[in-house]
């Protein structure tokens, strides 16, 4: 209705624009309702008769039923999410298990309806969410086989809850139709992990992820949110030997992930965070986009496409050596338990550790890492800081650099590790044990990747919204510390002059300018 207002806006803005040796270009402009009669009569002037024939009353019942469809077309808009952070609806709380299931972090998770309860793999670097399902060959889910669970894991029946659905071939998100015979057929999945011969595989269902939210006024809000899973009949590999038993929660940026349905959605912003604690454990929070003061880099593109959570670093630091020609590109992997570096920059970060730690080098024939250590429980463990250095000099501290294999009080030493392995990958993995103590954002709104020391146990500062609090709350002596070794001080990142040149300030003025024309332009058009 309003495309001549609108028309005759640009028209205005651009004659502004025009002005040649302008450099602050002011605009001002009167705000028309829709049903005012300055709008009836320009209407009426560019004969558009058929629109007056319509024209409601004001404060008529049709005035206000057109009112409130257009404040329902502006909802469904979605110009901005429901909730500014959701978590899973047990509390969101994270957990390590130790060796006992593979040193990975897992959360509760409640699916369908009514819910049955998940305890799922915190994965990062893969995109799908699966369940043991109809069991072909599953891993044992009984709590005995495990001594650090209180309780069976359970097993996902599709035919048992309400919500659920087959995802058909001919949907968007099947990605494996070839292996279809019609277009209504169930979509089915095959996963391929990292590990040797880790695979899961089955079939698809739409249900239910149930998720909780803390109102700024009110009190938990209770939200069932639409996912994709996989009904996972079989595993292979590690998922048989105790990794993972009762499925995988993957994280990464296909469109398939939780986080990207949250997102689509209009549930929560497109990113989320893991805070993994150094007491193993920690909160996953969806929408949380971190603090302005939070330390950051951006995602790199793989092949032209951001497939994974890969950021580069400048150099690798031991102790107050950067080391030369260090610059690698490394993926953000919470389904990792340890790091691994490329060959190359392996052999010069082990050269560096081993002769700056004061203890001596033994061989260990059961341990996974080359770089072990025997040293005397009445000598102090001197152990150099490790840490990357990232561009804008952005820093990521290693709160705990070395793996304490076992101590010996009756022969009173202490056997302890550098947990690095070196791969033939061109990249670098940082896993789990190189990012605890940090509340890690991963941004896909933005393309990057936030950290922070945090208390991740302060569930109440997780789900906050973003602002420019402090990005440390934490007692002052817990600070970017490594035990027994020096404090090295956060990075001080330089600040931009706050002067304007004039072509700048006659930029701002014009971009103002912009600015506020397109929110007029779309004031006008929600009431179309």
């Amino acid at each position: 209705m309003f495309m001549a207002i609108g028309l005759l806006l640009w028209l205005l803005l651009a004659k502004g624009l025009s002005s040649e040796g302008s450099v602050g270009v002011t605009f001002s402009s009167r705000l028309v309702h829709r049903f005012s009669k300055e709008a009836k009569i320009h209407l009426a002037s560019r004969g558009n008769g058929s629109a007056l024939q319509s024209w409601p009353e004001r404060n008529s019942s049709e005035y206000l039923r057109l009112l409130l469809r257009s404040d329902v077309t502006r909802q469904r808009m979605r110009l901005g999410s429901q909730y500014e952070t959701l978590y899973p609806s047990e509390g969101g709380e994270t957990f390590s298990f130790g060796n006992v299931l593979y040193w990975l972090h897992y959360a509760w998770i409640d699916i369908g309806t009514p819910n049955v309860s998940f305890l799922v793999a915190l994965d990062a670097g893969s995109d799908m969410l699966w369940v043991p399902c109809d069991c072909i060959e599953c891993a044992s889910l009984s709590a005995g086989n495990y001594n650090v669970l209180d309780r069976d894991l359970n097993l996902y029946t599709p035919s048992l809850s309400n919500t659920s659905r087959h995802l058909p071939c001919g949907h968007k998100l099947c990605d494996q139709q070839s292996f279809c015979k019609g277009s209504k057929d169930p979509c089915p999945y095959s996963v391929q992990y990292a590990t040797d011969n880790t695979t899961s595989s089955g079939i698809l269902f739409e249900d239910k992820l149930h998720l909780a939210s803390d109102g700024r006024h009110t009190e938990q809000n209770s939200v069932q949110a639409s996912i994709i899973l996989g009904c996972g009949r079989k595993q292979t590999g590690e998922y048989l030997e105790g990794a993972s038993p009762d499925g995988v929660l993957g994280l990464g940026p296909g469109n398939i992930s939780v986080p990207s349905l949250l997102a689509k959605a209009g549930l929560t912003q497109n990113s989320f965070s893991i805070c993994l604690g150094e007491n193993e454990s920690g909160r996953i929070i969806f929408g949380d986009q971190g603090h302005a003061t939070q330390h950051s880099t951006p995602f790199l593109p793989i092949n032209g496409e951001f497939a994974a959570y890969m950021v580069g670093a400048e150099s690798f630091c031991v102790g107050n050596l950067c080391l030369k020609e260090t610059r690698f590109q490394l993926l953000i992997d919470s389904g990792s338990s340890f790091t691994f570096l490329p060959n190359e920059v392996y052999q010069k970060v082990v050269m560096e550790f081993d002769k700056q730690v004061n203890a001596t080098r033994i061989i260990l024939s059961e341990s996974e890492w080359d770089y072990c250590y025997n040293v005397s429980s009445q000598e102090l463990i001197n152990v150099p800081p490790l840490k990357l250095v990232f561009s804008r000099n952005q820093t990521l501290l290693f709160q705990n650099p070395i793996f304490t294999a076992f101590a010996s009080q009756e022969q009173d030493y202490t056997v302890f590790c550098l947990p690095i392995s070196p791969t033939d990958n061109d990249y670098a993995t940082i896993g789990q044990n190189y990012l605890m103590g940090y509340r890690m954002v991963f941004d896909r709104e933005n393309l990057r990747f936030g950290w922070s020391r945090w208390n991740c146990q302060d569930k109440a500062s997780l789900t906050s919204p973003f602002n420019g609090g402090s990005p440390n709350p934490l007692p002052a002596n817990q600070q970017q510390s490594v035990p027994n070794a020096r404090a090295v001080p956060p990075a001080i990142a330089g600040h931009a002059s706050a002067k304007r040149s004039a072509a700048t300030a006659g930029l701002i003025s014009k971009h103002s300018v912009v600015s506020m024309l397109l929110i007029c332009h779309l004031w006008l058009w929600s009431y179309c």
